[in-house]
């Protein structure tokens, strides 16, 4: 079978400095991947690629059997393939609502961005009950939740969620990790890049770990989770 998504010898660089040295992974349908690694690893540089914010220098990716190597950004959106960025880069002064109709912008179905619109305020009832509030009001974890909420506006076939935990409290990054497999349970794919490398390979069906534009090890979740070398490395332990 085929996967969705299939990245083979992927080389992105700034100018002379080459961030992403030659990485092959696959995603399969259903499934959720993630990258770990420290900063500097390639890992956003890798997701900005594969939404089409950055060129490679080499390598293909294939999307649904399709390559996208001369596919536009917002022509791979209308393909099915979403990021939520680190950051978040949501527009503070706009409402959480039009936020996440911004999210719609490439589609005409009227009723059914509506029941997205609905969906989010389901996965995140706290969007619902502010929906018309200035979106930079909203705390840290709840920006979060309002990226996730819009990137899922435009129906994507795979998610990518570039840090969704970073600077959340213990609590606001369960809640997140909750819905990610809650996500996970409704049918969407998912492309996690994430810090908290516990959080990550506890959800994930696959891992990937990046060092320096490298992959230098890869497995199922549980079995990262339980390799002595990523033990040390990312969780933290002896």
């Amino acid at each position: 079978m085929t996967a969705l998504l299939e990245v083979e010898d992927l080389r992105v660089a700034y100018g002379k400095i080459q961030a992403v040295k030659g990485i092959s992974f696959s995603v399969e349908a259903g499934q959720i991947v993630t990258l770990i690694g420290t900063n500097g690893a390639g890992k956003t540089t890798t997701l900005r690629t594969l939404s089409g914010l950055l060129k490679p220098v080499g390598g293909q990716i294939r999307f649904n059997g399709k390559s996208l190597k001369k596919v536009p950004a917002h022509q791979i959106v209308s393909m099915g393939l979403a990021h939520s960025p680190e950051g978040r880069h949501i527009f503070p002064r706009m409402t959480i609502e039009d936020n996440l109709l911004l999210g719609a912008f490439l589609r005409k179905d009227k009723s059914g961005i509506e029941q997205d619109v609905q969906r989010a305020y389901d996965l995140f009832p706290i969007l619902g009950e502010r929906r018309k509030q200035a979106a930079g009001t909203l705390s840290g974890g709840e920006q979060q939740m309002l990226a996730m909420g819009r990137a899922l506006m435009s129906r994507p076939k795979l998610l990518m969620l570039d840090e969704p935990s970073m600077g959340l409290s213990p609590l606001m990054m369960q809640k997140i990790m909750a819905t990610i497999a809650e996500l996970k349970a409704q049918g969407t794919t998912i492309l996690l890049v994430e810090q908290n490398a516990q959080a990550a390979l506890s959800l994930a069906d696959r891992g990937y770990v990046m060092e320096v534009g490298n992959i230098v090890l890869s497995g199922s979740g549980q079995e990262l989770l339980h390799d002595e070398s990523v033990r040390k490395a990312y969780l933290g332990e002896d």
